[in-house]
């Protein structure tokens, strides 16, 4: 589930009902972690943001994830290159 909702947190541009689900999930995740949902929205654009300047990236198989133990959590990302860009 937690996979699902970083799929569709990272892919943009799917209408409506898609943020809606993508939003919903994002305060699941929260509920999860001690981080709150606007901080999430914000790390998850940063974070492709600075990527995407290095490499261009398959956005439609981005995966985040978010897992907790008893000792920390951890924010799991697997951002799919399909090229590495030119010297900037």
């Amino acid at each position: 589930m937690i996979t699902e909702f970083f799929e569709r947190l990272f892919l943009s541009n799917k209408g409506s009902r898609e943020d809606v689900k993508r939003r919903l999930k994002l305060v699941l995740a929260h509920d999860r972690s001690t981080l709150n949902a606007s901080t999430l929205e914000k790390m998850r654009e940063e974070i492709l943001l600075v990527v995407s300047k290095y490499v261009e990236l398959d956005t439609d198989s981005l995966e985040f994830s978010i897992r907790t133990d008893s000792k920390m959590t951890a924010l799991i990302a697997n951002l799919p290159i399909r090229r590495i860009l030119k010297d900037i």
